[in-house]
């Protein structure tokens, strides 16, 4: 957003506007802006990088790495290198910033900053509007969400969903059997992919839930 605020900025410096007026109108632009990027999914994410949740590498498959004769089918200039699975953890969504693991079946491990009970999970990717391949094959789409036992790994399914690449990028499912078990750990794992035989890409992953410890 800021970047996009910087161009409108300097085309009002280039336009016959009075500086006043131009301040008064990227100030309007900048307040529309926040509204359009406000997050719709209003809950708490625990699976965020800034307060301490991190990735099971262990746990979590390898990233898919970018060869030479790849680079037709990967887009090298869309995917400069391969990303680390914690940029799913992070909130800046744009268009090569995902994780990709080979293949259409893959697994994250996310640890939580805290044990929560998980309720829902919110999965986003870029839309095919604004994909520079214009389409999304690489997105998720049938998928499971599975609690890890914190000392036996022993794992609970808490639901299995799809991804519809069709609808809002940003798309959140409820979760079985919320509030009767507490996690630590959450198991992403993808079933298969909208078509793309070479990678899937995961943009981001929140987990939604609330605290142990909440009345």
């Amino acid at each position: 957003m800021e970047g996009i605020l910087h161009s409108v900025q300097e085309i009002l410096e280039e336009s016959d506007i009075p500086g006043e007026n131009r301040d008064q109108v990227l100030e309007m632009i900048n307040v529309a802006f926040k509204k359009v990027y406000e997050d719709r999914v209003q809950m708490p994410d625990w699976a965020q990088k800034s307060i301490g949740a991190t990735i099971d590498t262990d746990r979590t498959s390898k990233s898919y790495e970018l060869g030479k004769t790849e680079g037709c089918c990967f887009s090298s200039w869309f995917f400069s290198s391969a990303n680390p699975p914690d940029i799913i953890l992070q909130p800046d969504v744009h268009p090569g910033n995902c994780w990709a693991f080979q293949g259409s079946q893959g697994q994250v491990v996310i640890r939580l900053p805290e044990k929560i009970y998980p309720t829902a999970v919110t999965i986003q990717h870029i839309s095919k509007a604004i994909s520079p391949s214009g389409d999304v094959t690489s997105a998720p789409k049938d998928f499971a969400v599975c609690g890890l036992n914190e000392e036996t790994g022993k794992e609970t399914l808490l639901g299995t969903f799809i991804y519809d690449s069709g609808k809002e990028s940003i798309q959140t499912f409820q979760l079985e059997g919320e509030l009767s078990k507490s996690f630590v750990y959450i198991k992403f794992n993808v079933l298969s992919n909208w078509g793309n035989a070479e990678y899937t890409c995961v943009y981001r992953v929140r987990v939604h839930g609330k605290r142990t410890n909440s009345s």
